[in-house]
């Protein structure tokens, strides 16, 4: 995100040199500067850890299957938003959480925490932002993810990692 107007008072923001930051948005009347950011996200590859791979898909965004992704919400650390993510869309109970890398998605602005999220193998209950949720041996899931930048990458991570 980059701001023109200060989220506090309104002022429209101006450029001014910040050290070795170069010239940077900054509020006149708070006496701050406003960083450019983007949003942070995680993605998650679940997997029961025994060579099953849970994908989903979600019409709204893909008609592929997808890894599990979501935003990080305010007060919660990345592998807390990891868990509440897959146990959210999934309705998985998940065992284990372990970062990998990080990715950043230019289509959406976004700075993606990549995570290997070990699930229990069971039954899906899906949110109402999936369409639909599948288990796949790792095979099928690495072709069914490869058209993906991101998920091909981090389950490339996963698989380098093991």
């Amino acid at each position: 995100m980059i701001f023109k107007y200060c989220p506090q008072c309104g002022e429209k923001l101006i450029l001014k040199e910040i050290g070795d930051e170069g010239e940077v948005p900054y509020c006149g009347s708070c006496r701050r500067p406003f960083f450019s950011f983007s949003y942070p996200c995680v993605i998650c590859l679940v997997t029961d850890g025994a060579g099953q791979f849970a994908l989903i898909k979600q019409g709204y965004v893909s008609d592929r299957w997808v890894c599990v992704a979501g935003y990080v919400q305010r007060g919660e650390t990345l592998e807390e938003a990891a868990a509440r993510e897959v146990e959210e869309e999934t309705g998985l109970k998940v065992k284990e959480v372990k970062y990998l890398k990080s990715y950043y998605f230019g289509r959406d602005d976004n700075l993606m925490a990549g995570f290997a999220v070990i699930a229990e193998h069971g039954d899906f209950t899906l949110s109402g932002e999936v369409d639909s949720a599948e288990w796949f041996d790792e095979k099928t899931a690495e072709e069914l993810l490869s058209g993906g930048k991101v998920c091909n990458e981090l389950m490339g991570e996963y698989l380098k990692a093991r």
